[in-house]
């Protein structure tokens, strides 16, 4: 199964999430995708990792095969205009790094060197 809902107020972004998803974590994963804002993913991010702030993506991961995860449109449009990004290539970016997550990878180079890979796959070059 295979699920995104847009609860954000702002238009879904153009992301393959379904053939990366695939990619990534296998057909047989079943992957909820909520798009939301920053009320939602603070109350998250509170009760769940004991940081009362918005972040741009969260990850739970449910069952050996099944995951929900979260993407913060209102945080990472902010976050894209900082960087001077687009805000396609950067929730692509924390997309696939939410799916890393879900497959197990903590923050370290091999992730970063994963990411990036996969960026390049999908077609989202690297931005310096």
């Amino acid at each position: 199964m295979f699920t995104v809902k847009n609860l954000s107020k702002r238009t879904s972004p153009r992301i393959p999430f379904k053939k990366i998803k695939e990619h990534i974590l296998g057909k047989r994963y079943s992957l909820s995708i909520v798009l939301c804002g920053d009320t939602l993913i603070q109350k998250l991010n509170t009760t769940y990792r004991k940081k009362n702030t918005p972040t741009n993506v969260l990850s739970f991961p449910l069952e050996k095969n099944e995951g929900e995860l979260f993407l913060n449109l209102a945080y990472i449009k902010k976050e894209s205009d900082k960087l001077r990004q687009n805000m396609n290539r950067h929730t692509a970016y924390l997309f696939i790094h939410g799916l890393l997550h879900l497959k197990g990878y903590a923050h370290s180079s091999t992730m970063k060197k994963e990411e990036e890979k996969l960026l390049r796959y999908f077609g989202y070059q690297t931005e310096k």
